[in-house]
């Protein structure tokens, strides 16, 4: 009798620890995607997921333009993007030229900002190393409710544009595609069900088979018409990691975000008008010339709330990031407080020696004279 009991605790202990390992691979091989601007939804049970986001967004008052730039990591080599649009949208290849004009111009200002006395890093206070931080698949045939509006090659891709009013038909669309929508996900388009908004599908796929889409990819330009600027968001509270934004507005004045929508209160790093008169810049800015660069942080994605909407700020105020360097004063290349310390200290002997000087040679008084008593008579 006891060696049974043993034998079904035993039985139960095992059961237990299968149980828990099982779930434990399941987490780590069930198909994971992170949202964007949009979802990315990888096939089969790869993996992918977006670390940052980088996206322009350029309204004239009537049509609103996207052009965003992702950096993916994972294993998938396929990949199914996901973006909720308030009206039908074109797509096309951007520019990443875009990206590299937009981070010269919002660079921060470097001043150099001097101190007198030794600060961490200056000798001799150094501590640690002494640096500072510093083949495509075909479309296939749309669902009922899904509307295949073209298929195109966008550089390294084959891009199926695609729009849907119902998310089951997107979901049986992506099925049929090879793609599973998670139920999350299916779950938070209602939101833009209601409001009638459409979505816009695209497969991105690399020419070389079996190559990850790792990295940053290239830009995707979408195009919609809009009464109001509007960043779409809400996807995003799916990604099971931080997700860091960077907003680049392109608008006839400086805008701001309504609000921080769950994240850490946006930031402007940027303000000011467009210069460039040539490239990618000079193009997607003209008839928009004020630039305002937004940066924000979302710790929990789970806590946005919804969608980033621009409006106007209360002023054109420009803004540039200044970064002061703090350097050791120095003449000719010796740092000034040890000339300073160096200077003080030989003064200091110099007046030692001055005064031990002047001592020895102070005459010396002769010994007062030395009377002998009277003799005693």
């Amino acid at each position: 009798m006891v060696c049974f009991l043993r034998k079904c605790t035993r039985a139960r202990l095992l059961a237990v620890v299968v149980t828990l390992l099982a779930t434990q691979l399941g987490s780590l091989i069930a198909p994971a995607y992170a949202c964007g601007c949009g979802a990315m939804i990888p096939d089969g049970k790869r993996r992918v997921s977006v670390g940052r986001e980088e996206s322009v967004v350029r309204w004239d008052g009537r049509r609103e333009q996207i052009v965003m730039s992702l950096t993916v990591g994972g294993d998938a080599d396929r990949a199914a993007w996901i973006m909720p649009v308030p009206h039908r949208a074109t797509v096309e290849l951007g520019d990443p030229a875009l990206f590299t004009q937009l981070a010269a111009t919002t660079a921060p200002v470097h001043h150099d900002r001097y101190h007198f006395w030794p600060q961490d890093g200056d000798w001799p206070l150094v501590t640690g190393d002494g640096s500072s931080a510093g083949g495509p698949p075909g479309a296939g045939a749309a669902a009922p409710g899904v509307g295949v509006v073209g298929r195109q090659k966008l550089g390294p891709f084959d891009v199926a544009r695609l729009t849907a009013t119902d998310p089951a038909a997107l979901n049986a669309w992506l099925d049929t595609n090879g793609f599973a929508m998670p139920p999350r996900l299916q779950d938070a388009l209602q939101p833009y069900v209601s409001r009638r908004w459409e979505y816009v599908a695209v497969r991105l796929s690399p020419d070389t088979a079996n190559t990850a889409l790792t990295g940053t990819l290239d830009p995707l330009h979408l195009t919609f018409a809009s009464g109001q600027p509007v960043y779409p968001m809400r996807l995003s509270r799916l990604a099971r990691t931080p997700q860091s934004l960077g907003l680049y507005v392109l608008a006839a004045h400086r805008m701001e975000t309504r609000s921080a929508i769950g994240g850490e209160q946006p930031r402007v790093t940027y303000a000011g008008r467009v210069t460039a008169k040539s490239g990618p810049l000079a193009g997607l800015a003209a008839g928009t010339p004020f630039l305002t660069a937004i940066g924000q942080e979302f710790p929990y994605p789970s806590s946005i709330s919804g969608d980033h909407v621009l409006r106007r700020a209360s002023a054109d105020t420009p803004f540039q990031q200044v970064i002061y360097e703090d350097r050791l004063r120095k003449v000719a290349g010796i740092p000034a407080w040890l000339l300073t310390v160096a200077g003080a200290f030989a003064l200091a002997v110099a007046a030692v020696m001055v005064f031990a000087v002047r001592r020895s040679r102070r005459p010396v008084p002769p010994p007062p004279p030395v009377h002998a008593p009277p003799p005693i008579s």
